[in-house]
């Protein structure tokens, strides 16, 4: 086992500070953790720890994650209950920092364990609801509903990690169009954020026929919304997609430190409403 060689909080640097505005401004996001594990074999290590501490640095009001684990007995047993060792608790309360609520749903039950979706929040939670998409049996997927209160309004929003194949995920975004039009009022706050798998950039069409314009930086930059793979990414999987909101800024963390703790880069939006 390798041991966890701690990141220094100075090294989670190339963050967007929250700019001042006389307009209320939503900060959110997204983030694949790969269930706070990196590498196999005599080189596996525990990321959970690092990733607390990015989670942190993000500094977003809200806080979409994949990959989640709220058990796994093989990893457990594999890490030492020691200060840097597998969390007694769940990643998804262990990640929330001070002052946070958080929310998770399983998706995948294995051998060992399982893992899901969770949302980590500055604000207050509605009731929670969990909606099954998956597709085929190879592939356990599932969609997050959380509303949130923000600022006098209810923003309602869903954690989404879709499948492999393009055929599954056209499927699963026409799902996820049936648990809006059942779940959400129309014309209300909608942010639909998470891990898309969309390598071919072909699920905006099908998302904007749902009323979900993707968040963009508004001086189109590309650079500003490729996540992966972490080390040299090049592929913009991870997203925010929304409704009654526009995007006034966008960013990716990089650098050795975003890089080790998963094989996706978080995406940071600031949004406000239009």
């Amino acid at each position: 086992m390798t041991p966890v060689a701690p990141v220094h909080p100075g090294q989670l640097n190339a963050l967007l500070p929250a700019q001042r505005s006389d307009t209320p401004r939503l900060r959110v996001a997204t983030y694949n953790i790969h269930k706070g594990v990196r590498g196999v074999g005599p080189g596996k290590r525990l990321e959970i720890h690092n990733l607390g501490m990015g989670v942190k640095a993000l500094d977003a009001d809200l806080v979409f994650l994949q990959e989640v684990r709220l058990f796994n007995q093989r990893e457990a047993r594999h890490f030492d209950h020691t200060w840097f060792g597998w969390p007694e608790e769940g990643q998804a309360d262990f990640l929330a920092p001070e002052g946070y609520q958080s929310a998770y749903r399983t998706n995948a039950i294995t051998r060992d364990g399982e893992h899901g979706n969770a949302l980590l929040s500055r604000w207050p939670l509605g009731e929670i609801r969990h909606h099954d998409v998956s597709d085929h049996r190879f592939e356990q997927r599932g969609l997050l509903y959380v509303p949130v209160s923000w600022q006098g309004r209810v923003v309602h929003t869903v954690v989404a990690h879709l499948g492999l194949i393009h055929a599954s995920r056209v499927r699963q975004v026409q799902r996820l169009h049936d648990f809006i039009a059942s779940h959400v009022p129309a014309g209300e706050p909608l942010l639909v954020a998470g891990d898309f798998n969309d390598w071919g950039e072909r699920l905006d069409t099908p998302m904007a026929g749902l009323g979900l314009l993707r968040a963009r930086s508004p001086d189109g930059r590309l650079s500003s919304r490729l996540t992966f793979p972490s080390r040299v990414p090049i592929f913009a999987l991870d997203r925010v997609y929304t409704r009654g909101f526009r995007c006034v800024r966008s960013s990716v963390p990089r650098g050795p430190a975003w890089a080790r703790m998963s094989d996706h880069l978080p995406l940071l939006v600031e949004l406000e409403l239009s």
